[in-house]
């Protein structure tokens, strides 16, 4: 890991996509809280995409995320 605070160039979410993303596409998340509330999917990519974290779909891809990083650790 990296000690917190040690990465000055870490992507924020500043403004929230509307766009409602391909839950395939998405190969991993982050939860942030500052500046504001916000899931930042990655996609296979690389692209970052804030989102708001209380939409359902937004739920579905998290818990779909966690399901197939679960799987890949057994």
């Amino acid at each position: 890991g990296s000690a917190s605070g040690a990465s000055t160039r870490k992507f924020r979410c500043v403004t929230l996509s509307p766009a409602r993303l391909n839950i395939r596409n998405l190969v991993s998340y982050e939860k942030q809280q500052v500046p504001i509330n916000a899931i930042m999917f990655v996609t296979a990519d690389g692209i970052r995409i804030c989102v708001s974290p209380n939409q359902k779909w937004v739920q579905a891809a998290i818990k779909r995320i966690d399901e197939r990083r679960a799987a890949k650790h057994k």
